[in-house]
């Protein structure tokens, strides 16, 4: 038995998977605001207020 036969249907099996995850992020929005994250750090925290003392 050639190993082609068990290569390609199981590369197959992990692009089919790899679409899916896509399809599934993007349709759960998760490639719709790129910008965002990567400035959130240079935001500032001081207005929030301190942590109550117990």
């Amino acid at each position: 038995m050639s190993v082609i036969y068990i290569v390609v249907p199981l590369a197959l099996l992990v692009v089919g998977v790899a679409v899916a995850a896509f399809v599934w992020a993007a349709h759960r929005g998760q490639f719709d605001d790129l910008d965002t994250p990567a400035v959130r750090m240079l935001h500032d925290d001081d207005d929030r207020e301190p942590p109550a003392a117990p």
